[in-house]
């Protein structure tokens, strides 16, 4: 990948990683996101998929936060019910570490993402 993006710093995870947060998320999908700040698009390489995405920001490595906070941000792509998903997602929240959380949530959500969490967590 290194070679391919001629850098370092890039997050590659499958969306089926989301499963892992419990927010009833079950799919398990057949490609591989790569956030990098150079290429956008979806290149074969080899025998596998990779969806490339332009993105300012993401960490070097995952965590259950950054899956969440991504999820959120992602909701409108996944296979699943959004509405059953979101439900999950809420009731999530009393088990997550609140302070990594907001950190999180501050440095990758999406405005709507931001918007959604606030809400959740204020009300």
């Amino acid at each position: 990948m290194e070679a391919f993006l001629r850098d370092k710093h890039f997050l590659m995870f499958s969306p089926s990683a989301y499963n892992a947060v419990g927010a009833g998320t079950t799919q398990l999908y057949n490609s591989t996101v790569v956030y990098n700040h150079k290429r956008h698009g979806v290149f074969k390489l080899g025998n596998r998929e990779f969806h490339f995405k332009v993105k300012p920001r993401f960490p070097k490595k995952l965590s259950t936060e950054f899956l969440f906070v991504d999820l959120l941000n992602n909701i409108n792509e996944l296979a699943e019910d959004q509405n059953e998903v979101l439900s999950h997602a809420r009731s999530r929240l009393s088990s997550m570490d609140s302070s990594k959380l907001e950190k999180t949530m501050q440095t990758y959500g999406s405005v709507a993402t931001q918007k959604r969490l606030e809400g959740w967590l204020n009300g």
